[in-house]
């Protein structure tokens, strides 16, 4: 192995420290156990914790897409425990489920590009019944501890919407225009490539973060305000962009100053007066077109009640049509999901084959180093998985050492959800340093355990061989199978451009609906 695949797997991104994010995972994790120690039982307070896995799946979205994201996840999590009660003693069907599982929540979220870490936490809420007292008539009750504590976390999830129900839109909006003012600073330079990269990445998050919260039968006022602007934001760029290629060094100052002016407008929420259009002398026709379109989102930012008449048109791809697209033998989503369950069933019969202490470890590690995206990803995986959860095992023994009080272990597991967002954008190999002593005290506060060292070793080891299921199967299932269908995508994409451009050019006035109609999504 390459010494720089091993140096890469380290690498730190300078990423910003999501702190409300992970004071949100924190809370989350955490008061479902503090209400279970109130209420006289700290095992059902830690079964009501596991819900709070499904905060994790909180991303900045809007939060109509927010709510019924994380109202379907925490239904898939209470299944998960209650269908790993229900079959924990039955090792045979208890390994093919937990495959089948990880696979379905690996296709549902690779075909709706739902943001998220996919299937682990189902596979590990699943898996982890493997390691509790087989008893099938308490599934009921596990898995309604489990939802109750996944309700917490979307209450804490949504309690920005009563302050700010807009929040995630406009910040879209926010970045959109700052990139747009990042651009225009950066025509004539070297970077101008890069940052016209960035503002395209950000036009896209925008348009797909108001389709996400648009609501048909309540489009309000500020939300066309926010439609509005991101399409004068899309003149903007186009503006930006046929200047550079007309050669155009630079803008003046004037108008670089002004988008900036009303980018910062932006972020203070539209609030102080409207800002005066400059007048310049002598400015070209394209950058006089490029002022009056951010003169126009002056307009339409400040204004008390701007004249926004329009309707919104927002075209939405149909449920079932996403999930044909993805149902389909050239899909990589469909190959990757069959994968993930081929290779997560075959761990699970291993696990539960042999005389492994607290098997279910090794399957939810095979798991989560299949989650990259290609073959070098996975190693990294397993790298940071493997030296993350060695630093993790550590903290859990010292912890466990201890025998801290079902108090502290309710603090601790906010505290360790805190640090796991914290990290978790920067390294996964930090985040897995506090992941692995999170679930360890989750599933082991209530037992006792005799031998520590024995503890430590059996986890390490289950760890390990997780690591090596899981770069094995993906080296063997499939390993070529994106590449061997790029002549179908490509194929498939000169044949929309070729659409595309007879909507373009067609004397039919329908042409270029009857093109939106007919396109698949892609996969």
């Amino acid at each position: 192995m390459k010494l720089s695949i091993i140096r890469d797997a380290f690498k730190i991104k300078q990423s910003p420290f999501p702190l409300r994010k992970a004071f949100g995972a924190a809370l989350s994790s955490s008061i479902p156990v503090m209400i279970g120690i109130l209420l006289g039982n700290f095992q059902y307070g830690l079964l009501a914790g596991i819900g709070g896995f499904a905060y994790l799946y909180v991303f900045n979205e809007p939060y109509k897409h927010r709510a019924k994201k994380l109202f379907f996840v925490l239904l898939g999590l209470t299944l998960a425990m209650g269908l790993g009660s229900l079959t924990a003693g039955y090792p045979l069907v208890f390994g093919v489920l937990l495959g089948l599982i990880g696979g379905l929540a690996t296709f549902t979220f690779g075909a709706f590009k739902i943001q998220g870490p996919a299937a682990i936490f189902f596979v590990i809420i699943f898996a982890m019944t493997s390691a509790m007292e087989v008893s099938p008539h308490d599934a009921l009750l596990r898995a309604s501890l489990v939802f109750s504590g996944g309700v917490i976390s979307w209450i804490v999830a949504m309690i920005g919407w009563f302050s700010d129900p807009y929040k995630p839109e406009k910040e879209s909006i926010y970045y959109l225009y700052g990139q747009l003012t990042n651009l225009t600073k950066s025509i004539g330079t070297e970077k101008f490539i890069e940052i016209k990269e960035n503002t395209l990445f950000s036009l896209k998050n925008a348009d797909a973060t108001l389709t996400s919260g648009y609501i048909s039968w309540r489009s309000k006022q500020y939300f066309k305000r926010l439609y509005v602007l991101k399409n004068i934001a899309h003149e903007i760029w186009m503006d930006i962009l046929e200047l550079e290629a007309k050669g155009v060094r630079g803008l003046s100052s004037e108008t670089v100053y002004f988008l900036e002016q009303v980018t910062q407008s932006l972020h203070n929420k539209g609030q102080g007066k409207m800002i005066p259009t400059p007048m310049i002398e002598d400015v070209g026709s394209i950058e006089g077109s490029l002022l009056n379109k951010v003169a126009e989102a002056n307009r339409v930012l400040h204004a008390t009640n701007p004249n926004l008449d329009m309707e919104v048109q927002i075209q939405k791809q149909p449920f079932t049509r996403t999930f044909i697209d993805a149902f389909d033998k050239n899909s990589v989503v469909l190959l990757s999901a069959i994968r993930y369950t081929i290779v997560l069933s075959i761990a699970a019969l291993i696990a539960f084959s042999y005389e492994f202490d607290r098997s279910y470890w090794i399957p939810v590690t095979c798991g989560s180093v299949m989650l990259g995206s290609t073959i070098i990803s996975t190693f990294h995986r397993s790298i940071q998985r493997s030296l993350g959860t060695l630093v993790g095992v550590l903290l859990a023994v010292s912890i466990l050492l201890i025998a801290p009080s079902p108090i502290v272990v309710a603090f601790l597991i906010g505290i360790l959800f805190f640090l796991t967002e914290i990290f978790i954008v920067r390294n996964y190999a930090f985040a897995v340093t506090f992941i692995t002593p999170n679930a360890i005290l989750a599933a082991e506060s209530t037992t006792q355990i005799g031998d520590i060292s024995y503890f430590a070793t059996a986890r390490v080891t289950d760890v390990l061989i997780g690591c090596v299921i899981g770069v094995i199967g993906v080296l063997l299932v499939g390993r070529h199978s994106a590449s061997s269908r790029l002549p179908h995508l490509m194929s498939k994409t000169i044949r929309s451009q070729s659409q595309l451009f007879f909507s373009l050019f067609a004397d039919n006035s329908n042409s270029s609906q009857k093109y939106a109609k007919n396109q698949p999504n892609s996969k």
